[in-house]
């Protein structure tokens, strides 16, 4: 048996831009992640065949916030929350009328390096064909250092993919949306990337058998 180190994309771009959120970040991450969760949900249902309405997908990203405040225990006034789901409210929308709504979330795939650590990549959405996408409830272009990041895991995980940065910016009224075409990774920043993940995940992964990970890997070697 083969014993490597794991940890998830997200997990290394935490460890490599650590910022410890301010009470302010930690609302808007709130926000940002019951936008993922719902649009995740209903964007599956679709691709089910099932044709999700305005109204549900507010009532469940509401839950979705009112959970994420609770789970992380931060208080919030009535105003603050009524804005924010306003603002997802008005994303959801935005999000509906792009060609990506109703495309599914692939299955996490393994970027394993060197044998020896293993990196779980998800991007947002995929097309099943040759496309993937990830989405962020705010502009982010020119992507910063940790979103570059980021998709370059995902390039690695999904190699020969087509990658797409999508856009819908909740502090903008109405929210608007980019698709943006993000360029192939080059083998410099492969290296760079891979090298980093690697002694990120020797420092801090988890101790996981290889022979069982039932996740699609995809192999390299720094």
């Amino acid at each position: 048996m083969t014993t490597i180190r794991t940890l998830a994309a997200h997990e290394v771009i935490q460890l490599a831009y650590p910022r410890p959120p301010t009470e302010r970040q930690e609302f808007g991450m709130a926000v940002g992640k019951s936008i993922d969760s719902t649009l995740s949900r209903y964007s599956h249902e679709f691709d089910q065949g099932r044709r999700p309405t305005v109204g549900a997908m507010n009532q469940f990203a509401a839950a979705a916030l009112e959970n994420e405040l609770k789970d992380i225990d931060l208080s919030a006034s009535a105003s603050e929350r009524a804005r924010a789901k306003e603002q997802i409210a008005a994303v959801l929308q935005a999000f509906r009328k792009t060609e990506v709504f109703g495309l599914p979330r692939p299955r996490t795939r393994m970027i394993l390096i060197n044998e020896r650590v293993g990196v779980y990549t998800q991007p947002d959405y995929w097309d099943r064909k040759g496309r993937i996408y990830e989405m962020k409830s705010y502009r982010a272009l020119p992507p910063p250092a940790d979103v570059v990041l980021q998709l370059r895991l995902f390039q690695l995980g999904f190699a020969g993919f087509e990658t797409y940065l999508v856009c819908v910016n909740r502090h903008a009224s109405p929210p608007d949306v980019t698709i943006t075409p993000i360029p192939p990774i080059t083998p410099g920043e492969s290296v760079e990337t891979l090298s980093q993940a690697l002694r990120l995940g020797i420092e801090n992964g988890r101790e996981k058998i290889l022979e069982y990970v039932d996740n699609l890997v995809v192999r390299y070697s720094v």
